[in-house]
C-alpha cells in the first residue's frame, strides 16, 4: 500500500472498527505505517475516516455536523506540555467529554495581577439573552465579571499567546479574557457555553467568529472550599487551585457533546477565575 493511496472502502471500514472497539489512535496508525505510509499521512487518513463517518452519522441521524476543534494534548500523550514561555504540567485528560486539566498554566504573580487589573471594573454577570442576542442578569450566574479586550495589556496578550500555542489554534480566534468572582454562595448552574443556532440572537453573536468550539476556564485563586468546575453527564469535577486550568472542548452546539458544565457553589471564601472562549474562525 503506497503512501499516495487513497483510503478504499475497505479500509475505512477497517478503521471505523478498530476505534469502535476501543484501539487507541496509534495502534489504529501503526499497521498503514508497516505497509509504507508516511506518517503523518497515515494519520491523515485515520482522521479522514472518522470526520466522514461522523459527517454521515449527523446527517442520518438529523444532527448539527461537527466541526474541527482545538486538541492540546495527546492520548498517552507528554507530561509537560510547550507552551512558549511555559511549561504546563498534562494533569488529567477525559475523552468523552473532551476535558484537559493543566496544571500551572499561571504563575502567581500573574494570578494575582489579573485579580486586581479586574476589581475595579467588576459588574454582575450577565448571560446572552437567546432571543436578542443582548446581554441579561440570569438568576443561574450569581458571579460578578468584566471583559479584557483581546491584547489590552502586556499581561493578557502573553497570556493570550501562551494560550494559542498551548492549544495549537489561532490568537485571533479568541475572545478577549473575561475575569469572574465568585462570593461565598455565588455559583453558576450547569449550562453550555455554545450559541443555539436555531435561536434568534444568536445570529449576529455567530456571523462574529462563528460558533465556540472550546473553553479554558484558569483558577486565579484557591478557595476554601467548593468552586469546582462539575461535568454532571461525567460525574467529574475539576477544584479551584490556582494557577491550574481545565480545557474542554466541543464540536457541534448539541448536548451529545456531553459538555454541560457549572461553577459549584463557593461553600467558604471566594473563587476568582479567567475564561478564555475559543471561536471556529477570526473573532473581531
Amino acid at each position: 500500500m503506497r503512501a499516495t493511496q487513497q483510503v478504499s472502502e475497505e479500509l475505512e471500514h477497517w478503521i471505523l472498527e478498530q476505534v469502535r472497539g476501543g484501539q487507541p489512535p496509534e495502534a489504529v496508525v501503526a499497521p498503514l505505517l508497516r505497509q509504507g505510509w508516511e506518517e503523518q499521512l497515515a494519520i491523515d487518513a485515520v482522521e479522514a475516516a472518522m470526520r466522514r463517518h461522523l459527517e454521515r452519522h449527523a446527517r442520518d441521524s438529523g444532527l448539527p455536523p461537527p466541526v474541527r476543534v482545538p486538541a492540546p494534548v495527546e492520548w498517552n500523550g507528554v507530561a509537560l506540555v510547550d507552551a512558549g514561555d511555559r511549561e504546563v504540567q498534562m494533569l488529567a485528560h477525559l475523552v468523552h467529554p473532551h476535558v484537559v486539566v493543566f496544571g500551572g498554566l499561571l504563575s502567581a504573580d500573574e494570578c494575582d495581577a489579573l485579580v486586581e487589573m479586574a476589581r475595579p471594573r467588576l459588574s454582575r454577570s450577565a448571560t446572552v439573552d437567546p432571543e436578542t442576542g443582548g446581554d441579561q442578569v440570569h438568576r443561574d450566574r450569581t458571579s460578578q465579571g468584566m471583559f479584557f479586550r483581546r491584547g489590552e495589556n502586556d499581561l493578557c496578550a502573553r497570556i493570550e499567546a501562551r494560550i494559542a500555542r498551548l492549544t495549537e489554534w489561532p490568537l485571533e480566534n479568541g475572545e478577549g479574557l473575561q475575569v469572574l468572582r465568585y462570593g461565598q454562595g455565588a455559583e453558576y448552574r450547569p449550562h453550555y457555553d455554545y450559541f443555539d443556532p436555531d435561536k434568534p440572537g444568536s445570529r449576529g453573536i455567530l456571523a462574529r467568529g462563528g460558533q465556540r468550539v472550546a473553553s479554558l476556564v484558569m483558577y486565579l485563586n484557591t478557595p476554601h472550599r467548593g468552586g469546582a468546575t462539575t461535568f454532571p453527564d461525567a460525574q467529574f469535577e475539576v477544584a479551584a487551585v490556582r494557577g491550574n486550568a481545565v480545557f474542554f472542548s466541543y464540536d457541534r452546539p448539541h448536548p451529545m457533546t456531553r459538555s454541560l458544565h457549572g461553577g459549584a457553589p463557593v461553600a467558604d471564601g471566594e473563587k476568582w477565575v479567567a475564561t478564555k472562549w475559543l471561536r471556529e474562525r477570526r473573532h473581531d
